[in-house]
């Protein structure tokens, strides 16, 4: 695995995930104050490392002399579609720029992906944009909105009536089993994580850019 692959793994698995504000259809935690619900929609998140991204002026460098373009992905919003059996999954996000020489009207390109992710690491689909930025002259910032979208399965996102029913059994006082967590069956936990999609969406960054990203 190479060095991108491998900060890109790391990325993804401490992403900051923000899930679907609908219910969904399935109590999957339940404790003082607290019910958490699931949903067929996928997670959407911003994984890290991947929300910035920096251009330089001669390439190779990584001098901040040499910064030519500097941009943040930020507000990241979705949709879900989850009425077929596609699920369709819709995310919007704003970029937001800034150049170091202000001379000159200027356009600038810069790549994304979004990626579908299932059970936390297994790569799905994955799908690149451009979102141009447009740099008035002597303007400094800039901003620019875009969006992508993916199809989940919702076979796939769905859990099997098995593992509904050992979730979502009554237990009783007495009973062997009744002070066990459910969440805690191994049968239980792979069947979650089998189910569990997110849609991730972030600059597409070349090896150099990821580990500038990392280190700085």
């Amino acid at each position: 695995m190479n060095q991108s692959a491998r900060i890109f793994a790391v990325a993804v698995a401490i992403a900051t995930l923000a899930g679907c504000s609908r219910e969904g259809e399935l109590v999957v935690a339940e404790g003082v104050g607290v019910r958490a619900t699931r949903t067929a929609c996928p997670a959407v998140g911003v994984p890290q490392y991947t929300g910035d991204i920096t251009t330089f002026r001669t390439p190779g460098s990584t001098l901040a002399s040499d910064i030519d373009v500097t941009a943040t992905l930020t507000d990241v919003r979705s949709t879900c579609d989850e009425t077929g059996e596609k699920i369709y999954a819709n995310v919007t996000f704003d970029v937001l720029a800034s150049r170091m020489d202000t001379r000159g009207a200027r356009s600038v390109e810069l790549p994304y992906f979004v990626t579908v992710l299932r059970g936390g690491s297994a790569v799905v689909s994955k799908r690149m944009g451009t979102v141009t930025v447009q740099f008035a002259d002597g303007q400094g910032r800039a901003s620019a909105s875009a969006q992508g979208g993916a199809f989940i399965d919702r076979a796939e996102a769905t859990l099997p009536d098995d593992i509904r029913a050992k979730i979502t059994r009554e237990r009783k006082a007495g009973e062997a089993d009744a002070a066990l967590d459910p969440l805690a069956d191994p049968e239980v936990k792979a069947a979650l994580q089998r189910a569990n999609f997110e849609v991730l969406v972030g600059f597409q960054l070349g090896q150099d850019q990821l580990a500038y990203n990392a280190t700085r």
